[in-house]
């Protein structure tokens, strides 16, 4: 009867302890972080000027495409360098709800079914609140209008404005910028024009796969087809490719992403079109052109001449847009001339191991195209180079800083931000939680326990134990570890023995480590051992 009643205390115990809401934990000690996204990572809302009705307009599911055309389509105004809203009687604000954090964590925070395809910071966001992080004293985000360029004035100011917020907010401790993507653009760009103001509230810099060279495929693809901000089933009831296409046409973010024309690449990207032509004898033969990022323009002419929307009864014309792609060559050149400032340090992690999109060619030998303007409705092929499936590594690597390292992490390009190697780099960086034994910050790599076990038993006056740990090994160089495991497993086997006078005090230990070759970025390590004792 006893035992029943215990087995009830302790069940009443554990649902007091289910339903009672555990307190974060909390450390004092932490500089604060500043999360910045990359395009498309803040919500953005629509509000009225006539009655202040404001809505969200991106993430949204329920009206997506309607409301995006409505609302978010834009021409450039080379006067100011803005991109203004169709809708004049609509302003396009990012809400500020949570210290910022709100708008670059969850897209769409109505979403319930599928709702990871709209996280952004999210799982970086909880993580760091497990490492003691706390909102609006320790943790802050900057979303912004996504839109423009990563150098308008009006988004620099706020940024600069958000700094100080955040140094004041947290005692006056300098701040860790973590940003993703084009969001280093945007950084990069606040630096090299700001760069007072940047040494006097930035410590560290963290740029995640910020594409510091461009993205020179899938950038030509996204002036010629669009592009898909979700994949799978969701893009049937998402914002469709063509709407996001006549958005970004019109976007100095994107012209700002095109492939930097004077870096020197490895590998030239190219624009490659399959062209049917009449040769000196007349006859008509099938070539393969090739264009360089700026012969490429031409191509881009050509083939958005003819490019029109209806927005509420009026035919507008959206060609490429030449007065945006010369507001995005000065801003090319402020990204080249900006220095880092002596007392911040910079480091650099970037996605490898994907097929990621360099050179773009339509049509094919057997169906060439006859007409450039139909290059928006072809469906493009990739010559791919390493990456993070839509920034190159190259690209990502060279941020033409001093760099305190540069990691390259296994990783998709918005998934990066939810990868466990990542968050155990960040926490080493950021000298959150207890030193991590498992982190190597000379080597640049992670090694990441993955499986534990150990069991006991007894045996004809024997004592047993047996083991088997396994780790997963993460690094920047992947060729250090060649000589290692190469091609094939590499088994090793370890023994040790303790003997004494009595019979009572031997014992033995015998364990084989096996390392298996690189696959995919990772290198897997087994242990298993097992000792024998005699039982006293």
């Amino acid at each position: 009867m006893a035992m029943l009643l215990e087995d009830i205390v302790q069940s009443v115990e554990m649902w007091l302890k289910l339903i009672k809401k555990p307190q974060p934990y909390v450390d004092p000690d932490l500089d604060p972080v500043l999360l910045v996204p990359g395009i498309a990572g803040s919500i953005l809302n629509a509000v009225d000027d006539q009655n202040g009705k404001e809505e969200r307009v991106w993430v949204r599911i329920l009206g997506a495409d309607y409301k995006f055309r409505t609302k978010l389509w834009s021409r450039f105004d080379p006067s100011t360098g803005r991109t203004v809203s169709l809708d004049s009687s609509t302003n396009i604000k990012v809400p500020e709800e949570r210290y910022g954090l709100y708008a670059i964590d969850v897209l769409d925070p109505d979403m319930i079914i599928g709702r990871e395809c709209v996280y952004y910071f999210h799982d970086m966001i909880v993580e760091m609140i497990n490492w003691g992080f706390q909102e609006g004293k320790t943790l802050f985000g900057f979303g912004y209008d996504f839109r423009q360029s990563n150098r308008l004035q009006e988004t620099l100011d706020r940024l600069a404005a958000k700094l100080e917020s955040v140094y004041k907010a947290s005692g006056g401790k300098k701040i860790n910028i973590i940003s993703h993507s084009m969001g280093g653009l945007l950084v990069k760009c606040f630096m090299g024009l700001h760069s007072d103001i940047f040494e006097k509230y930035v410590k560290n810099w963290i740029a995640i796969a910020a594409p510091f060279r461009g993205a020179p495929g899938y950038i030509a693809s996204t002036f010629l087809n669009g592009m898909s901000f979700v994949d799978g089933w969701e893009q049937n009831f998402f914002i469709s490719k063509w709407s996001m296409h006549q958005l970004l046409i019109e976007c100095p973010s994107i012209y700002e992403l095109m492939a930097c024309p004077n870096f020197h690449w490895q590998h030239i990207p190219l624009l490659e079109i399959w062209r049917e032509k009449e040769g000196c004898d007349g006859i008509p033969r099938i070539i393969l052109e090739s264009y360089r990022p700026g012969e490429s323009i031409d191509i881009f002419k050509e083939a958005l001449s003819g490019n029109l929307v209806n927005y509420d009864g009026e035919n507008i014309p959206l060609p490429f847009n030449l007065e945006i792609l010369k507001w995005a060559k000065e801003t090319h050149n402020v990204l080249s001339n900006a220095k880092l400032p002596s007392g911040v340090k910079f480091y650099n992690i970037y996605g490898i191991n994907l097929e990621t999109p360099h050179s773009v060619c339509y049509g094919s030998e057997e169906t060439p195209v006859t007409d450039i303007q139909d290059l928006r409705f072809i469906q493009p092929t990739y010559v791919c180079v390493d990456g993070d499936g839509t920034v190159p590594a190259k690209s990502a690597k060279a941020d033409g800083l001093h760099a305190e390292a540069r990691v390259g992490v296994p990783g998709e390009h918005r998934g990066i931000l939810c990868e466990p190697h990542v968050f155990r780099i960040l926490k080493h960086w950021l000298r959150a939680g207890d030193p991590d034994p498992f982190y190597n910050p000379i080597n640049d790599y992670v090694i990441l326990p993955t499986a534990f076990e150990m069991e006991n038993h007894h045996e004809k006056g024997l004592q047993v134990t047996s083991l088997k740990e396994e780790w997963e090994i993460v690094s920047e160089d992947q060729d250090n570890l060649d000589g290692v495991a190469s091609r094939r497993p590499f088994v090793s086997s370890i023994s040790v023995s303790e003997g004494g006078n009595k019979q009572s005090s031997r014992s033995e230990a015998h364990a084989t480590v096996i390392v298996h070759p690189q696959n995919e970025g990772k290198q897997h390590v087994e242990l298993n051992a097992v000792s024998v004792s005699i039982d006293a």
